[in-house]
């Protein structure tokens, strides 16, 4: 601290730079004399001057000389001491105001960066402006703590005074004039002593802490343990269900072959019967065409006598012959090729319908609610989508129908004809989210977006899915066609989105968490689905957070 105020010798406390016709008060501090008198003026005296550092008091108003020895002091100094001020100067520069800062309260110029807090003075101060409550006996009894921006919330706002008494009675910080006053009967003790009392619950509140902190470790560390486990079980089942694959398309193509070379071997076989038989038929065709020709030849010749001595053998032409052999079957039939195509193909289909119901089985929503807990999302209700007559509250989480029309700037998303509203958010992936929903009657919905939508109500479309909910039954809707719901609905529902699967269910919670199927749609999404709300007269729908 000495060597501080030793390297601030040469500096103005007032306006940090170096002195310049410096002056020396009765106390022994000194200052520029401009920024010492500039200080007296501003301040209201009420005819006594203090000095700003120790806040010796001066009446009347001292005469300020120049200090000769100062002067000569500063114009006879050193190079090395010259960079020393100059060090300090900078020193100074980096204790100035940034944002986020508290400013120091006595700093008249320039001001800088507060460092300390009295709790007496009820001020803030620089390193520099602090140093008489290191220095000055006046200031020992001062409470100095952490530089704080909230110096007002210290502050009791009726007498100005410190807030230094905690009101058991009423619950809240007051200073000692209130205990005097509203506060007299009521039974109060030091801030410090509250805090001691209070601070003594910390190791229940503490072990509270651990036992909780240990509880959900422990049950995160189970959870990570089943999700490990799962992955292990869905790494296993895929492997093998890629082996049965193999196996299957293995044994599909041997069958393959098998069949074709069937029956390539029985369409040679029956190729080389019929090969031999057209040879047969060709010889046989040629020989009669050889005694076509000499009948031919031998009818026209004039000489009688060459004509009877002529083979016997041209005038006896053989009958067409009828042997078997020409009769042969050569359509050979591959009915039974066909037949085990067949069988094959239905096996095939078999295995494919079982795989459809192995895929159901993974696919299928969960059973119990802390499963469905496992796929929740945050949800808020758009306000440039809510009708005029819908009323959004609870940080945009729920919506109530009102008398009076609100008026709401032009959007084209809005509602304009119906009493509808849309969620922000669009989900595309698995996800789960509930709703408390009062009064005559209510619609949960589920939809695209579009500029259509604007003009339809939810479910009286093909881009719609919607569960209206009453007093007094549950149906769902979509694009016009309406099913009846049997089963109870309670005041709770749940929506549970499996979009890649093509799946939405709807769910009636009740308050033990029990969790009954009411509709489940089961199709193919094209485009992310927005919740939606029809709110009727005196109705209202709340987006509940599921814990």
């Amino acid at each position: 601290m000495a060597e501080s105020c030793e390297s601030n010798i040469f500096q103005c406390s007032i306006c940090l730079d170096g002195l310049i016709n410096p002056v020396t008060l009765h106390c022994g501090h000194s200052y520029c004399q401009e920024c010492v008198n500039a200080f007296w003026d501003q301040g209201d005296q009420s005819g006594v001057y203090t000095c700003p550092q120790c806040v010796h008091s001066f009446n009347p108003r001292p005469v300020l000389s120049k200090s000769i020895v100062l002067a000569n002091a500063m114009g006879e100094m050193s190079g090395e001491e010259k960079e020393e001020a100059k060090a300090a100067a900078a020193a100074a520069v980096e204790d100035e105001v940034v944002p986020g800062d508290v400013e120091c309260d006595f700093c008249t110029g320039r001001r800088l960066k507060a460092v300390k807090t009295c709790l007496v003075c009820l001020a803030s101060y620089c390193s520099t402006h602090l140093q008489p409550h290191y220095l000055s006996a006046a200031f020992k009894r001062h409470k100095l703590v952490e530089v704080s921006a909230s110096m007002q919330d210290k502050i009791c706002p009726k007498h100005n005074k410190l807030l230094e008494v905690f009101c058991r009675t009423d619950g809240h910080c007051i200073c000692l004039l209130c205990v005097m006053d509203e506060h007299r009967s009521h039974d109060t003790v030091s801030a410090a002593a509250e805090r001691e009392d209070r601070q003594k619950q910390f190791g229940k509140n503490k072990q509270r802490y651990q036992r909780g902190i240990h509880e959900k470790e422990k049950k995160l560390q189970q959870l990570r343990q089943k999700i490990d486990s799962l992955k292990g079980s869905g790494d296993t089942a895929v492997q093998e269900a890629d082996r049965v694959y193999t196996e299957i398309v293995r044994t599909a193509d041997m069958r393959l072959r098998a069949v074709k070379q069937g029956i390539r071997a029985e369409e040679k076989a029956g190729v080389s019967r019929a090969g031999a038989l057209v040879d047969r038929l060709e010889r046989e065709i040629s020989e009669l065409r050889k005694g076509e020709d000499a009948l031919k030849q031998l009818s026209l010749t004039e000489d009688h006598i060459y004509f009877l001595q002529s083979p016997q053998s041209i005038f006896n032409c053989p009958e067409p012959d009828e042997s078997p052999d020409f009769n042969i079957h050569l359509h050979t039939s591959f009915d039974f090729m066909t037949k085990a195509i067949c069988t094959l193909r239905d096996q095939m289909e078999n295995i494919t319908q079982g795989i459809a119901e192995i895929t159901e089985t993974i696919q299928a929503d969960p059973m119990k609610r802390e499963e469905f807990l496992l796929y929740p999302c945050s949800l808020s209700l758009d306000p440039n989508t809510a009708f005029k007559n819908l009323m959004l509250s609870d940080g945009n989480s729920k919506v109530t129908w009102i008398k009076r029309a609100q008026h709401r700037p032009h959007h084209p998303e809005r509602f304009t004809e119906y009493d509808q509203v849309l969620c922000t958010e669009g989900l595309s992936g698995v996800c789960y989210w509930e709703v408390e929903w009062k009064g005559p009657r209510v619609e949960v919905a589920m939809c695209y977006k579009g500029s259509e939508l604007q003009e339809s109500c939810f479910g009286y479309t093909d881009q719609s899915w919607s569960l209206s909910l009453s007093t007094s039954s549950c149906t769902f809707w979509h694009n016009e066609v309406k099913t009846r719901i049997s089963g109870p609905c309670s005041v709770t529902v749940g929506v549970y989105l499996n979009h890649q699967v093509g799946s939405l269910s709807f769910y009636s919670v009740s308050d033990s968490g029990q969790m009954i199927l009411l509709h489940r749609v089961q199709t193919t999404f094209s485009k992310p689905l927005y919740p939606g709300f029809m709110v009727s007269r005196g109705s209202s729908v709340k987006i509940r957070a599921p814990k």
